[in-house]
């Protein structure tokens, strides 16, 4: 593991620890956990504060029409490709977007979107998405909005922001 520096608020582990977050969310939570041993341990702790609060609760009663709830919840959900065969200690895409893509950065499917940037918008369930962005050293980050909540995890290389600067494993919250 690398020195990252930048990690996630308590706000966002507490929220995926309890299952709360929008998938795509969960994607980037997931993954700079993978790869960040003190946001894992905190996520650890939330889990467990979770599991024994659980524990604790008293029974709950579900409708009759929980079990097909469920599963036509299962059933709707979207397809995501079955995780190739590669070796892991060469990966560059950590577990949680190689089970995405269906493998590693060479299976990733690019499509330009000018000035040498090219990204690949990965399927999830809701609303909000996951894109990878591969942006040329030197580049500058394409020109974008924010309507929402927006999280960048560094996989492979570094930016620079007016501030500091971020390299793998590194989440910028904005």
């Amino acid at each position: 593991m690398n020195q990252i520096k930048h990690h996630l608020t308590d706000a966002l582990l507490l929220s995926h620890a309890a299952g709360g977050l929008p998938e795509a969310f969960g994607v980037v939570v997931a993954t700079h956990i993978s790869l960040c041993d003190e946001c894992r341990a905190r996520s650890e702790s939330f889990e467990a504060v979770g599991g024994a609060l659980l524990s604790e609760s008293g029974r709950a009663d579900l409708s009759a029409d929980c079990l097909d709830a469920t599963m036509a919840l299962i059933d709707a959900a979207p397809e995501i490709a079955a995780p190739s065969n590669d070796n892991p200690a060469s990966a560059v895409l950590p577990a949680p977007v190689r089970h995405y893509v269906g493998g590693d950065v060479d299976a990733v499917r690019w499509r330009p979107v000018g000035a040498g940037v090219r990204q690949a918008v990965l399927k999830t369930s809701g609303k909000e998405t996951v894109r990878l962005l591969a942006i040329p050293g030197g580049a500058a980050m394409p020109d974008h909005g924010h309507a929402g909540m927006e999280l960048t995890l560094v996989l492979q290389g570094a930016f620079r922001d007016e501030d500091d600067r971020f390299a793998r494993g590194d989440v910028e919250v904005a």
